[in-house]
């Protein structure tokens, strides 16, 4: 890994970049990244009002502008942004739950599974998506 973001100023400029990349896009006010299990979402972690840089790297490969909306990944899209996601490690001043928790996903990951990315842009809708109700529900409960 070449770049590495070692502030919390770094990660909020790679933020920024990324954000300005999407023609319109608007952060989320839940996010989250999962794996498809029957008909249910398991959450690696449910973000809600944090976890914008993870957001929009997701964004950015599964092509999420604003709104509330669901998303399915291939293993290679979520591996791609893993290892964008990457160089955040290296800032020690903040914890890393979406890069552990996708980490972990990816290790327990069996050739069938499916993955889905899912935003919510108010937490006080109601959705017709189940995977954002899903998100939606998490959320409240947190």
């Amino acid at each position: 890994m070449s770049e590495q973001w070692r502030t919390v100023e770094d990660i909020n400029a790679a933020r920024r970049q990324r954000e300005d990349a999407i023609a319109g896009y608007e952060p989320p006010a839940a996010f989250s990244l999962g794996r498809l299990v029957a008909d249910r979402v398991e959450f690696a972690y449910v973000n809600v009002g944090i976890g914008l840089l993870p957001a929009v790297i997701v964004a950015g490969v599964c092509g999420h502008v604003s709104g509330s909306a669901a998303y399915r990944l291939t293993v290679g899209q979520f591996d791609a942004a893993l290892a964008e996601l990457a160089p955040a490690e290296a800032c020690t001043d903040l914890p890393h739950p979406n890069l552990w928790s996708w980490r972990a996903l990816r290790a327990g990951m069996s050739g069938e599974d499916q993955l889905i990315a899912v935003y919510a842009d108010d937490l006080g809708a109601d959705s017709p998506d189940p995977h954002v109700a899903a998100l939606l529900a998490a959320a409240a409960g947190r």
